[in-house]
């Protein structure tokens, strides 16, 4: 891609804009930095740009900028659908995000893992697999590390780059191809974005546009859609699905054990006797793993290292405490439905469930199955509590039970539960409505539960 003397509008001042825009002075673009928030709000970011030839456009979107733009970088938080950018579609003016400008920029193989849950914890597990059996990696994207910071020289240079990919960063790619493509599944979720869920499972697809025969698929073939989605719209790169069921190409699923196949013969096996992740959700994204790994020449000895040693992440699933035999876990980061869904099953003793936030147009009534089968009572919190009452009141055994903060929703949590039972923060929403994060709203958990010991 030539930028040099290219007039680029970067939309978005959050990390992974600050990171293209750089990257884009750098050589030799003539870069306009625009943000609807004011620039008081925005100094961290401006000051990190300090010394750069950077136009600045803040408080708000100059129609002109985008009708004078050579090409539009646009944040993940942007949505490509809105209507400030139709100069630039009109004008044929490409529109891309930060993910797609650095691919276009890095020779190395690209591991790129997406899905609706288990990309963070898939990803770092994919990390330590490939470290392990002695390659040099990068791991970035949408967990936090700009994938254009490594295209800019700000990291060494890697054997394999290994991606986390958000259904927002995949609306804004055109050329992108990672060498292999990892589907974990396809749930509901930001329905407060996508017109409809089949807008959002295309989106996700699109991680498969531009593989060729030769590159490697990764697919969850126990996931509805999934399934759904290789009938409608089938890679056409090597396919190797992961299952509970027995497959001819990629792994099967076992409570002890993962067995690899290929070409229905095993060639591998590796055991889950040692690994500290929870629930068979997290046995499926180490089965997507160890396939994504191998693909990528990593040794069995290091996968298997990796498997046995990964202790999972902050705010999923993380035991942050016991007071008086009740164990507290902060799943802060279960922000839909499903997710919810995942972490209930993995616990055989009563749990008392704090859930609610911000909802993103999900539908809680999925969950009463679950919360009928494993949550003792349920507390509820935030902008959605109403609509949780609603959806789900008779289901949980002890019923309903409402708070106005998270100091209130853990100690009135605290108080339903008696020695032996969980109290699972797994809120199944976004955090926006109290924190500015699921991160604050996790730490803000643990807070509170040290403080009760």
């Amino acid at each position: 891609m030539l930028i040099e003397n290219k007039q680029v509008v970067v939309v978005g001042m959050g990390r992974s804009g600050v990171a293209a825009a750089r990257f884009l002075v750098r050589r030799g673009a003539r870069v306009t930095v625009t943000d609807r928030a004011p620039a008081d709000s925005l100094k961290a970011a401006i000051d990190a740009l300090g010394g750069l030839d950077i136009r600045f456009k803040l408080g708000g979107h100059d129609a002109g900028d985008f009708e004078r733009a050579d090409l539009v970088v646009l944040s993940p938080g942007v949505p490509h659908t809105l209507p400030m950018l139709e100069p630039a579609w009109v004008k044929g003016t490409p529109v891309i995000g930060e993910l797609e400008l650095a691919a276009g920029f890095i020779a190395e193989p690209i591991l790129a893992v997406t899905g609706t849950n288990g990309k963070t914890t898939t990803t770092e597990l994919v990390g330590h697999m490939l470290g392990n059996s002695g390659k040099r990696v990068f791991v970035g994207g949408n967990i936090g590390t700009p994938l254009i910071a490594y295209a800019d020289g700000a990291y060494p240079r890697a054997d394999v780059v290994v991606v986390e990919t958000s259904s927002f960063q995949l609306d804004t790619t055109i050329d992108f191809r990672p060498d292999t493509a990892v589907m974990l599944n396809i749930t509901d979720d930001h329905l407060d974005r996508y017109s409809t869920f089949s807008a959002y499972a295309e989106s996700k697809w699109r991680i498969f546009n531009n593989q060729r025969p030769a590159d490697s698929a990764v697919l969850n073939a126990m996931d509805a859609t999934v399934a759904a989605m290789i009938k409608k719209h089938p890679p056409v790169a090597r396919r190797q699905l992961f299952s509970d069921q027995a497959v001819v190409n990629g792994a099967q699923i076992f409570k002890d054990r993962i067995l690899v196949f290929d070409g229905g013969r095993q060639s591998g096996c590796f055991s889950l006797d040692k690994t500290g992740l929870l629930g068979p959700h997290n046995r499926e994204n180490m089965a997507a793993a160890c396939l994504a790994c191998l693909g990528q020449g990593a040794t069995v000895a290091g996968i298997q290292q990796a498997i046995d040693e990964f202790q999972g992440l902050a705010h999923r699933l993380e035991t942050v405490g016991r007071v008086g035999g009740v164990r507290f876990v902060n799943d802060s980061k279960a922000t839909n439905v499903d997710a919810v869904k995942r972490a209930l099953s993995c616990f055989d003793t009563p749990v008392v469930l704090i859930m609610g936030g911000q909802n993103k147009k999900g539908d809680f009534t999925g969950l009463k199955s679950p919360v009928r089968r494993h949550v003792k009572t349920l507390v509820a919190m935030g902008e959605a509590r109403d609509e949780i009452v609603t959806a789900l009141a008779g289901d949980p055994e002890k019923g309903i039970i409402e708070a106005t903060s998270m100091e209130e929703a853990v100690e009135k949590a605290f108080d339903a539960a008696v020695a032996g039972d969980t109290v699972l923060l797994s809120p199944a929403c976004a955090s926006f409505d109290m924190f500015d994060n699921y991160g604050q709203r996790g730490d803000r958990f643990r807070e509170i539960v040290e403080r009760l010991g």
